[in-house]
């Protein structure tokens, strides 16, 4: 039984590679990423650009992305393993065995219970847990308005007046079925102090 030769490439093959890699890093590498761009641009321009919140033409947050409140006249976001850093998104990874993630949520449970001067039992999840992108700018409605006596006091009026506003920004599951209903806190934060002028 002989070898098998491989067969030798042909001298007219190598323009047609060439050519078929160059239209396929130009067609699918840049033009159809342009061509993704912009059609994401004209159909959905506010989230093409990160959906930014702009406040006298300074732009101060985006309503995709947490970020930290400390004062107490304002609803705090929930936790970030990222340390709210867009650049490092993530979970803390922490399986639900790991008692270094138990130790971490006792803490932040009793925190949050002595910041809201509520019983640890009544401290809604998502104000000590952290969600799996590290950045979510969404809380429940339970966890506002365990906020609001401690918001009003700081603030100065009356609990009602800041529960109608919490009311008024809880965004309904999407399309009706997906999801929960949520409060965005950079936005309910902005209607706080447009409330206080």
């Amino acid at each position: 039984m002989t070898p098998t030769s491989v067969p030798s490439a042909t001298p007219g093959a190598l323009r047609p590679s060439l050519m078929l890699a160059a239209v396929s890093l130009l067609g699918f590498g840049l033009l159809y990423s342009l061509a993704g761009t912009g059609v994401g641009r004209a159909l959905f321009p506010e989230q093409a650009t990160g959906s930014l919140v702009e406040r006298g033409g300074q732009v101060i947050g985006s309503s995709l992305v947490a970020q930290p409140f400390a004062d107490d006249r304002y609803v705090q976001s929930r936790p970030s393993a990222a340390g709210y850093d867009t650049m490092a998104l993530a979970g803390s990874n922490q399986a639900r065995t790991n008692p270094a993630l138990r130790t971490r949520i006792d803490d932040a449970r009793a925190a949050v219970a002595a910041r809201e001067g509520i019983a640890p039992a009544d401290v809604p999840g998502d104000l000590v847990t952290q969600s799996g992108g590290g950045i979510d700018p969404h809380l429940s409605p339970a966890a506002v308005r365990v906020q609001i006596p401690r918001i009003a006091r700081a603030r100065g009026v009356d609990a009602a007046v800041i529960e109608r506003l919490v009311d008024a920004h809880i965004e309904a599951p999407q399309f009706g079925i997906l999801g929960a209903p949520r409060v965005n806190v950079l936005e309910l934060n902005l209607a706080l102090d447009a409330q206080a002028r």
